[in-house]
């Protein structure tokens, strides 16, 4: 789950938040929003899909300000070991992921998160 302040900005229709994340090593990144489930981006959610980003996790919750937040997961895997991205499937997913997003206006920082955070 995301951490949102408030369900009643959104950084582009039907988007709260966008993490681009990768456990460690960070070889291979998925894709986690908080979305709106009554608005949702069925344009980035169809974008995704036809990259080849495959929905992992939905979970549903109302946010502490009362608003509905779908919680979306999605996963691409690549060719090396253990379903990992080698470097040049790193980098042209990672541009898929960046022309999706950069279309509806938000701009990605991908990270690697903590041990701690990736298996809690």
């Amino acid at each position: 789950m995301l951490f949102l302040k408030s369900t009643s900005v959104t950084k582009a229709p039907g988007i709260y938040e966008v993490d681009i994340a990768a456990k460690p090593p960070g070889k291979t990144y998925g894709v986690y929003m908080a979305t709106d489930p009554d608005n949702p981006p069925s344009a980035v959610l169809e974008a995704l899909a036809s990259a080849g980003f495959v929905k992992t996790h939905s979970s549903g919750y109302t946010h502490k300000d009362r608003g509905k937040v779908l919680d979306l997961h999605f996963q691409k895997d690549g060719t090396d070991l253990f379903k990992g991205w080698k470097p040049e499937e790193a980098e042209a997913n990672m541009a898929q992921i960046n022309s999706i997003f950069n279309g509806v206006g938000i701009t990605v920082t991908p990270r690697v998160m903590s041990l701690a955070e990736a298996y809690a």
